[in-house]
């Protein structure tokens, strides 16, 4: 079972990268094999259905489309913006939810997807909202989430200079939820064999 890790923060030393990070080591330890993806490589332009008409689907969605219908499982790390998730986030899977052949049926890249999500705040919250809100996004995109998650709040502080937490409940947590999507994967894929 493959699993595709990407951040909604492309900003150096991100704290939703560094705990994707810790998230994707549980995954990779309980024998998962993780691609991990820098969305600052795939540069998309806002979508824009007149673009897409007249300029086509842009190269790097094509190539990060390809990657998604390869895995079976999404670890996902958005930032909160004001109470939503990144609009980076937001539209990358704008643009992998357009068509790229007649034939492809809707929503292609998306098919028979199990996300686990995660979110790192300099507040208190850590980022809980957005994640409600990007469990309803992913949810119309026919990806089915894993109902655990892990909000880690006052990120400036929580992280120690080997990249684990201090916190070692919240390191276990990041850990255990890479490991039970890819406990889930198994389990799912067993089932259809």
């Amino acid at each position: 079972m493959k699993i595709l890790a990407l951040s909604g923060s492309t900003r150096a030393e991100s704290f939703n990268r560094r705990l994707l990070d810790i998230a994707v080591a549980g995954a990779r330890q309980a024998g998962a094999e993780v691609t991990v993806v820098d969305l600052g490589e795939y540069p998309m332009p806002l979508y824009n259905q007149d673009l897409e008409y007249s300029e086509g689907i842009p190269e790097a969605a094509v190539q990060l489309k390809r990657l998604m219908v390869e895995h079976q499982g999404l670890l996902i790390a958005s930032p909160e913006y004001n109470g939503f998730p990144s609009p980076l986030l937001k539209n990358t899977f704008d643009w992998l939810s357009r068509k790229q052949a007649e034939h492809e049926p809707p929503m292609f890249a998306f098919q028979h997807k199990i996300a686990a999500v995660v979110s790192a705040s300099p507040g208190a919250g850590g980022g809980t909202r957005g994640l409600t809100i990007l469990r309803i996004y992913l949810q119309n995109l026919g990806i089915m989430t894993l109902p655990g998650q892990v909000s880690l709040g006052r990120a400036r502080q929580a992280f120690r200079e080997d990249g684990r937490l201090h916190n070692d409940q919240m390191q276990k947590a990041a850990e255990s939820l890479g490991a039970d999507l890819f406990d889930i994967l198994q389990k799912q894929s067993d089932r259809f064999e």
